[in-house]
């Protein structure tokens, strides 16, 4: 893709030289990629990252580890791979504590990324998934490890929180939803489509609300008999910040992985202080957070939601439809064919 906003028109199916992998690294053909709000970031130009247009992104890949650089075994020749495209670069310098201290490398951002016919990603980064099904391995990874460090590690989700999850049919916001189903939190979803609720509810939502530009706490305080919700899980910022920190009963944690409406949010000092929340930041997740929750998944207890399955020449819509924000679930690309 070459830069600009709205980044759908300026995708295209360009060649370029197969990747070679580097000490340390497998290639991986790839069979399935997934699309993230992340590809539309770096497709506008992501500050502070210095990479030439066009750029290749693809943060969610799974295939065949093809070829092997220096310093890995040939017994990964061969294999199905999911990716965690998250490298901390300083996982070998910090004596311990997570996720202080994490700077990460992300492929798909920093380096090119999956939305390819074939990929480089570091050993360390890849687990063996076997035969599981690469379209649903590449619809799972980044979000659910994004919803599972959200939950888990930062807000420490137990059986019986009331979890706030606004804008559901996003990516993480669903991995949040299957992940709070499968803990046992009470989960509340907000969405402007009325569609789109009905389909969480199918999925397990406790409660749905009909987000219309309004403030919509007194709604949430309404289903949780006025006490407010544990947690929130949020990744849209600007738009719902504030009803989602009303939303909060005391001692409740505000989560944040992302701000797809913007990072310019109105908040409330007072209530925060006041209700002692905590607000916490969230990026990504580490190898042992990946582990876990793809093992989850290899067992059967989380599933993604795939919105629609395209083909390599059907990317550009797949784009259009991620930047309209009209999609329920991931987007997945089929390079098999």
């Amino acid at each position: 893709m070459t830069g600009g906003a709205p980044v759908a028109p300026n995708v295209e199916l360009i060649d370029l030289p197969t990747p070679s992998p580097g000490p340390g690294e497998v290639r991986v053909r790839t069979e399935a990629s997934g699309l993230n709000h992340l590809d539309v970031w770096v497709g506008m130009g992501i500050p502070g990252v210095d990479r030439p247009w066009p750029r290749v992104t693809g943060s969610d890949g799974v295939g065949i580890v093809d070829a092997v650089g220096d310093e890995v075994d040939d017994v990964w020749l061969g294999r199905r791979v999911i990716m965690n495209a998250a490298h901390d670069l300083n996982s070998e310098d910090r004596s311990g504590g997570r996720p202080a201290g994490e700077q990460f490398h992300l492929v798909g951002e920093q380096s090119p990324g999956a939305m390819a016919e074939a990929f480089v990603v570091r050993v360390a980064n890849v687990i063996d998934i076997g035969e599981a099904d690469p379209i649903e391995a590449a619809a799972f990874g980044l979000t659910h490890l994004t919803a599972w460090r959200m939950l888990t590690t930062r807000a420490g989700a137990r059986a019986g929180d009331w979890v706030l999850i606004p804008g559901i049919g996003g990516g993480v916001a669903l991995a949040a939803l299957g992940i709070c189903r499968y803990l046992g939190c009470r989960t509340i979803v907000t969405s402007r489509s009325a569609e789109k609720l009905q389909r969480a509810s199918e999925l397990g939502a406790s409660v749905g609300i009909l987000d219309e530009g309004e403030d919509w706490n007194r709604a949430v305080r309404a289903a949780t008999d006025g006490c407010g919700v544990d947690i929130c899980i949020d990744s849209i910022g600007k738009a719902v910040h504030l009803s989602c920190i009303k939303s909060l009963g005391r001692g409740g944690r505000f989560v944040t992985c992302g701000c797809t409406s913007g990072p310019g949010a109105e908040t409330d000092l007072a209530r925060i202080f006041w209700n002692q929340l905590s607000i916490l930041g969230s990026t990504m997740g580490d190898m042992r957070e990946f582990q876990e929750v793809v093992g989850l998944f290899l067992k059967g207890s989380l599933r993604p939601v795939v919105d629609r399955v395209v083909t390599p020449s059907e990317v550009p819509e797949a784009y259009a439809s991620l930047e309209a924000g009209t999609q329920f679930g991931k987007l997945v690309v089929d390079w098999r064919s």
